[in-house]
């Protein structure tokens, strides 16, 4: 199934190559076919929420970007350069307009959190040192955690390592924003601080975003375009307004009664 998340565009048609397209794409583990020759793509600064059951396909799809894992057929272009089929040096040139929060945190545990936002600009970007630390403080300020610089993550609640992993995502200056489930792993009490800091981000920001998510009122929020999946195909796409208040498939019906 084909489908293409932007909005019409009014911009000329230079303008209109998608930030993100996958085609064809088909990954299988062993007999299990995760992604059946899925089409779609994201403009640049939409926000797209991928929605469905466990094992639909959709955190496949960003371990995909962040080429954790290979499609085994199938094109994946970002930015208009190709991230699949491509070599391995192409691979990590394109990897750097990628960013990823994912739902354990995955933090340096030997770093401090301001080392966690650093090293990475530095080391794979070639920022100045001063440079990387000056936009790591910035951020750092972004979500609320100024005064945590020096901290080790095991010194941070659940809910602050999970605002570094974010800053430490947007110090890399991607172009895409991946998502993970990133509030699966929180206390409840601390999950709509960090859905409420996504929300601001999405607001203010001209990042594109692709989310994957069980939190069906962020979505609802946050989203330009909603995809819902089931058994690796794409079962509905469109606007928040239209899924959740009037799904087309019985499909889409079913699982958000499930969940709402």
């Amino acid at each position: 199934m084909s489908v293409d998340t932007s909005k019409q565009p009014t911009a000329t048609p230079a303008d209109l190559t998608p930030l993100v397209r996958l085609e064809q794409v088909t990954k299988r583990f062993g007999d299990n076919t995760v992604l059946d020759e899925l089409d779609f793509s994201v403009d640049a600064g939409k926000h797209v929420t991928l929605i469905g059951p466990s094992g639909s396909g959709k955190t496949t799809i960003l371990r995909l970007l962040m080429t954790l894992t290979k499609p085994d057929t199938g094109t994946i272009t970002v930015d208009g350069e190709q991230l699949f089929p491509a070599s391995e040096k192409q691979c990590r040139e394109v990897r750097k307009k990628i960013g990823m929060v994912f739902q354990q945190f995955n933090l340096f545990p030997n770093m401090t959190v301001l080392r966690n936002l650093t090293e990475a600009p530095v080391t794979v970007l070639g920022l100045d040192k001063d440079e990387a630390e000056q936009r790591a403080r910035e951020l750092l300020d972004l979500v609320g955690l100024a005064d945590k610089c020096d901290a080790r993550p095991t010194q941070l609640s659940g809910g602050q390592q999970q605002r570094v992993a974010i800053a430490r995502a947007l110090a890399m200056r991607p172009k895409v924003l991946l998502l993970d489930e990133v509030t699966s792993a929180l206390d409840p009490e601390l999950v709509a601080g960090v859905l409420d800091l996504l929300r601001d981000i999405a607001r203010s920001t001209d990042i594109t975003m692709l989310c994957v998510t069980h939190e069906m009122n962020f979505a609802r929020d946050i989203s330009d375009q909603v995809l819902m999946f089931d058994a690796g195909r794409i079962v509905e796409a469109g606007p928040p307004e239209q899924i959740f208040n009037d799904p087309e498939q019985e499909r889409t019906r079913e699982f958000l009664s499930a969940v709402l």
